[in-house]
């Protein structure tokens, strides 16, 4: 065995532990009550997977996203749902890449520790949705700082996260010559917020994943809070998108993997005429070829993290990546749930509750509508089809 590939045994083995205490009634208790899996997240951070990419020197261990990957990876081969604390590891990029030294010696260490967290990231807005550059949010220069006011929404874990990394305008967009331009990122820590300048209100949606709405009402933020240089954020943001597409396809080849496995030994072991459902071709074609997706995907989603660790930051496959892996674990997904029949509507077998998260991956953290548009104009040279 390689040092890679003991590296890979080891996260597995630990992943396995800690899932091993948080059986299923936990996420369907989590799951009916809408409740933030507290215990689950803190349980990552004390065993340092959440830490993965900080480096060594501020208390991380330095992986790369290939290796990284594999803990997000084997909490959903589990059953569990890495989307509770997921954002901390591909928001960590913007701070470690742009962040100044003071900034990183502050929050790095204390992150690493799980002491704090950084889990919320303030991007889409209620009339800009996917088209990030008309966000309206806009940070306005002053003596000291800035002064914020805006909104945003699907900013998951808003209410469970320390610090809020947020993407506002600093100049106005009539200003500048490329779109892109203009956008600042900024790192706030909310426990020094009060509810009057930010208000988090939670949006209950069809799974469990934490998600609010901000409203933004003249916060004053000082400078040291700006990471890098003002209007260079939407640069500084891109590449932290590239990494949150593979680490998300990464979850998705964990959701195929557990479908294929429940489906699998569903069949086998229900008996229907005298003979296992397994024996049906029916049965058999669609789990089998759900599986050589899901190994495809999961090459894919491989080759991606070896792109990024290399410091290439290569739009073209981080996003192929999640297309295939969504659309490897929605296809698991459904020869799963025909698989069990009536039994796979029962809450008690959980693959209900999987089928909804696994779906959020066809529109989230983007559609794959608008990665085929990408394929289209920035691979194949086709006109752009929206804006």
């Amino acid at each position: 065995m390689s040092e890679f590939e003991q590296v890979i045994n080891d996260i597995h083995i630990g992943i396995d532990a800690i899932c091993a205490e948080f059986p299923m009634s936990y996420w369907q208790k989590l799951d009916r009550n809408r409740d933030y899996p507290s215990e689950f997240v803190q349980k990552l951070c004390n065993a340092g997977y959440l830490a993965a990419l900080i480096p060594e020197k501020f208390g991380g261990s330095e992986l790369g996203l290939r290796t990284a990957l594999e803990i997000l990876k084997r909490i959903h081969y589990n059953g569990a749902n890495a989307a509770a604390c997921h954002a901390q590891m591909y928001i960590m990029g913007t701070l470690l890449k742009h962040g100044s030294a003071e900034q990183k010696q502050k929050f790095l260490p204390r992150i690493a520790t799980g002491e704090i967290r950084l889990q919320a990231f303030g991007v889409t807005e209620p009339n800009s949705g996917t088209d990030t550059l008309s966000l309206r949010t806009f940070a306005k220069k002053t003596g000291s700082g800035y002064v914020i006011n805006g909104q945003k929404i699907w900013t998951s874990r808003a209410e469970y996260s320390d610090l809020l990394l947020l993407l506002a305008r600093t100049t106005p967009a009539e200003q500048v010559a490329k779109k892109t331009d203009g956008l600042s990122v900024f790192l706030i820590d909310l426990r020094e917020v009060s509810n009057k300048h930010i208000q988090i209100k939670p949006i209950r949606t069809m799974i469990n994943h934490s998600t609010t709405e901000l409203f933004i009402e003249d916060l004053q933020v000082d400078q040291n809070t700006l990471i890098g240089k003002e209007g260079e954020g939407f640069k500084y943001i891109l590449s932290g998108m590239n990494a949150e597409r593979v680490l998300i396809a990464a979850e998705c080849i964990g959701d195929a993997q557990w479908f294929i496995n429940q489906a699998s030994n569903y069949a086998n072991n229900r008996i229907l005429f005298d003979a296992p459902i397994s024996k049906n071709q029916g049965i058999q074609f669609p789990i089998s070829k759900s599986y050589a997706h899901m190994k495809a995907a999961e090459l894919m989603v491989h080759h991606a993290a070896e792109k990024f660790d290399s410091g290439v930051n290569d739009g073209e496959s981080a996003n192929i990546a999640k297309l295939l892996a969504a659309d490897a674990s929605w296809m698991a997904a459904e020869a799963c749930l025909q698989t069990f029949g009536g039994f796979g509507f029962a809450e008690e077998y959980d693959v209900e509750r999987k089928y909804r998260e696994t779906r959020l991956y066809q529109v989230a953290p983007i559609s794959t509508n608008m990665i085929l548009s990408y394929i289209a104009e920035k691979i194949l040279g086709m006109p752009k089809s929206y804006g």
